[in-house]
C-alpha cells in the first residue's frame, strides 16, 4: 500500500488524520481511502480545509485548538485509533500567537530547552505515541509524490552545473543550522534563505532582486523527523515562483513531496518552469 507503512501495519485499527492546511491532507485521505483504511478526523481550527471537514461524517471527525495536547490524546483514544499522521502547514506565527494551551501541553513546553516548530511537534509526537497510537511517517500514501533523481520539467532558463553546485550547499547548511529548508541563489550570489516565514514569502522576497537566471533549492534536513516534517512542493509554491521571476528548482530526490505530482509538472510546463531532482 505504501512503502512508508510500517510491516506491522493493522488495517483493523483506524488511522486518524491530523489536518494542517492546503491540498496535502486532503491527497493523504483521498488516497488511504482508496486502500480501504478506516480514517478519522482531527480538525485543527483555523488550518483544516472546508472540503476535508465536509468529506468525513459528523461521527468521523473532531475539532481541537492547535496547541490542545491532551484533547487531542483524547480524542484519538475515543477513535480507537491505531495509527496517526500530520499532514499539512500549521500557521508558523501561532506558535507565538494563537495558540491555545492546556495543562498537558504548558508541561511539554515547560520541559523543551528550545522552542520551535521542530521540537514542539516533535514533543507532541512522542506525547501520541506515549499514548499507544503509532503516528506514521507523513509521507505515508503519497509514494507517487515524492521528487526522483533528473529532469522533471524543461523549462527556458539553464543553470550551470557549478551555480547547481552552490546552490545545494548553501542549502544543506542551512537546513543542517535548522534555519529553514529553501535558498534562493542567482550565478553565485545567495538572494535569499528560507527560515520562519515560509518558502512562498522567501520566494516574494528573493524575487524583488529582479536578478537573472535564479535557482531555488529545497531539501530535507540531515535529521529529518519525517512524523510530521516533510518539505513540500506544491502548485502554490510553483505559483509563487512565477510571481517572483524564479524559474528553476531543485529539489532533493526521496525527501521532498511533489504535491498532485502529475498536474503540478503540466502546469510547471505550461509556464516554462525546469524541475530538477537533485542527489
Amino acid at each position: 500500500m505504501s512503502r512508508f507503512l510500517p510491516d506491522n501495519f493493522d488495517t483493523s485499527r483506524p488511522l486518524v488524520l491530523i489536518a494542517g492546511q492546503g491540498n496535502y491532507p486532503i491527497l493523504l485521505a483521498e488516497r488511504a481511502r482508496r486502500r480501504g483504511i478506516t480514517l478519522r478526523l482531527v480538525v485543527l481550527g483555523g488550518e483544516t480545509s472546508t472540503e476535508l471537514v465536509e468529506s468525513f461524517r459528523v461521527d468521523e471527525r473532531t475539532d481541537i485548538k492547535v496547541g490542545q495536547i491532551g484533547k487531542l490524546l483524547k480524542e484519538l483514544k475515543k477513535f480507537n485509533a491505531g495509527y496517526a499522521v500530520m499532514a499539512g502547514q500549521v500557521t508558523p506565527g501561532k506558535l507565538f500567537k494563537g495558540l491555545h494551551p492546556d495543562l498537558r501541553a504548558i508541561r511539554m513546553l515547560a520541559g523543551l530547552e528550545r522552542k520551535n516548530a521542530e521540537t514542539i511537534f516533535g514533543a507532541i509526537g512522542n506525547e501520541i505515541e506515549k499514548a499507544g497510537v503509532h503516528l506514521l511517517d507523513a509521507r505515508v500514501f503519497m509514494d507517487e509524490d515524492i521528487a526522483e533523481e533528473g529532469l522533471m520539467a524543461e523549462g527556458r532558463e539553464k543553470i550551470e552545473p557549478k551555480h547547481l553546485a552552490h546552490g545545494i550547499e548553501i542549502a544543506r547548511e542551512n537546513a543542517r543550522l535548522d534555519v529553514g529548508q529553501g535558498v534562493v541563489v542567482s550565478r553565485g550570489t545567495v538572494l535569499a534563505v528560507e527560515a520562519f516565514e515560509g518558502t512562498n514569502a522567501m520566494l516574494e522576497r528573493a524575487g524583488k532582486f529582479g536578478a537573472k537566471n535564479c535557482l531555488f533549492v529545497k531539501l530535507g534536513k540531515p535529521k529529518q523527523d519525517t512524523r510530521f516534517d516533510v518539505p513540500v512542493f506544491g502548485l502554490k509554491t510553483l505559483e509563487a515562483m512565477v510571481n517572483s521571476g524564479i524559474r528553476t528548482v531543485a529539489l532533493e530526490k526521496g525527501n521532498v513531496l511533489i504535491l498532485d505530482r502529475v498536474n503540478l509538472l503540466k502546469e510547471a510546463n505550461k509556464y516554462k518552469i525546469s524541475i530538477i531532482g537533485i542527489a
